[in-house]
């Protein structure tokens, strides 16, 4: 399931937004504040963000601004009243994806959601790849430099989720979500953790998800 962030302070389209994407098949989270936004999007990655420009504290574009820091790939889609030329053009500069003005309607707004997803699905390569490290999405195939590494298949989705958030912190809450769909108990989640390090470091390669106590863990290089 494809998780959408919706950060603004309008009650009645963050409402709107949550039952309509809901009822397409996301996950939806809101956040009424640049602030709660920024917040959400560290703990729990999303896929795509629908951004409000004018917010109470900080804008949307200093919030989209932060957002492109830690994730230059994350699609933007900035959903607001202002239609000046101007206004549009510095969203985009900015590294907004796509830039929607109010009022809209909801099945045009769900269009270029659905473009944006598609796009970024297209620009991920088959192969993904970190360090050494390198999985192959059509064959199911992984390496360590040249030895080949036989995974199950939780173990594969698990590391398929480190590679595409790679240098992000993964808490396991969102684990949990992502790889099992379900609550199954977070003990559940540094099992298979250990038995992917297990697998990934048996001819002594150097560790490459590591452990961020009382967070969650991250795929980056020591």
């Amino acid at each position: 399931m494809q998780r959408i962030l919706v950060i603004d302070d309008d009650p009645a389209v963050t409402s709107l937004l949550k039952r309509g994407l809901s009822y397409e098949g996301f996950a939806v989270e809101t956040a009424p504040s640049g602030h709660e936004g920024l917040e959400c999007a560290r703990e729990r990655p999303s896929d795509l963000v629908i951004l409000d420009v004018t917010m109470p504290g900080l804008s949307g574009f200093e919030v989209l601004e932060r957002l492109r820091a830690a994730d230059e790939e994350l699609p933007v889609l900035m959903l607001t009243g202002r239609d000046a030329p101007a206004d549009q053009v510095r969203g985009l500069e900015s590294g907004a994806d796509d830039y929607v003005v109010k009022p809209f309607t909801f099945e045009v707004l769900l269009a270029r959601v659905h473009s944006q997803l598609r796009r970024r699905q297209v620009e991920h390569p088959a192969v993904l790849r970190f360090a050494d490290l390198s999985l192959d999405t059509g064959s199911h195939r992984v390496y360590r430099g040249q030895r080949e590494i036989a995974l199950t298949s939780i173990e594969f989705k698990l590391l398929h989720e480190f590679l595409l958030h790679p240098r992000q912190v993964l808490s396991k809450d969102v684990l949990l979500e992502r790889v099992w769909g379900y609550d199954f108990g977070e003990n559940i989640v540094e099992v298979y953790v250990k038995q992917l390090r297990q697998k990934l470091e048996a001819d002594g390669e150097p560790r490459l998800i590591q452990t961020l106590r009382n967070v969650g863990y991250v795929l980056k290089e020591q």
